[in-house]
């Protein structure tokens, strides 16, 4: 399938779930509150590097573009306008990337989806539980282990794709050739994200050392993060989402 219509469905995906969760209020809510408790959690687990040291600007792009509970509809919209001139325009791996963007962007909203749907569910018989509980309880309800080891992966992948789309010659300039079209098609917002997410990694990739580090640790805490949430008792998965939020029960 080609790029521009795997976008494209993936893109749809998106809005559908969104769709869905607008027309009852309290499923879109819940969806808000797994998404804000999700961005809470990155930004603890990280903490340190968000702070200070070489992986501040990286470490806030994937809290900020990626993982926060802001309304990406906007931009999502923009990008499926342009999914054509991606395939077209660009060379091969940079549509390869944006495809596999776009359908982690699918994936993690259809996990979002489902988790909010599950902390509906759970919420008559946990009342009053508060959100660490909440998350617990949804996380386990809808499993999807090989779902999210593959959320993990694909975002690994894309990190290591971009370091290396840092260094295609030209591709930098071509960015900056589109800002004007970009803003007079009403692009504004994909354009932005485009060119942040680029010269992040550039930034990143000018130390080798310092990309391979930065999605190693990336890997290391997610990767353990999951294996709690799946394979610990439900206490201990508390017990270490609290600790990581610095959350009393």
């Amino acid at each position: 399938m080609e790029a521009a219509t795997r976008i494209r469905e993936a893109v749809d995906r998106v809005r559908i779930l969104r769709e869905s969760a607008s027309a009852r209020p309290e499923l879109g809510n819940a969806v808000v509150r797994v998404k804000a408790f999700q961005a809470r959690r990155f930004a603890a687990t990280y903490a340190d590097l968000l702070e200070s040291g070489p992986y501040v600007s990286a470490a806030r792009f994937f809290l900020e573009e990626l993982y926060s509970e802001r309304d990406y509809a906007e931009r999502d919209a923009q990008f499926g306008k342009i999914a054509g001139a991606i395939q077209r325009f660009f060379p091969a791996q940079v549509a390869e990337t944006a495809t596999a963007l776009a359908e982690l962007h699918a994936l993690t909203e259809d996990l979002d989806h489902a988790m909010a749907q599950a902390w509906l569910a759970a919420e008559p018989t946990r009342c009053g539980a508060d959100e660490v509980a909440m998350y617990v309880t949804a996380w386990r309800m809808i499993s999807r282990q090989t779902d999210r080891d593959g959320q993990l992966s694909v975002v690994l992948r894309i990190g290591h794709e971009m370091v290396g789309l840092t260094r295609t010659p030209g591709l930098r300039l071509m960015l900056r050739m589109m800002r004007a079209p970009a803003s007079a098609a009403g692009l504004g917002s994909l354009q932005r994200f485009l060119e942040l997410g680029f010269d992040t990694f550039a930034d990143l990739a000018r130390n080798r050392q310092n990309a391979e580090a930065f999605l190693e640790v990336i890997a290391r805490r997610e990767a353990a993060l999951i294996r709690l949430l799946f394979d610990a008792t439900f206490v201990a998965c508390e017990t270490t989402l609290r600790e990581t939020l610095g959350v009393a029960r």
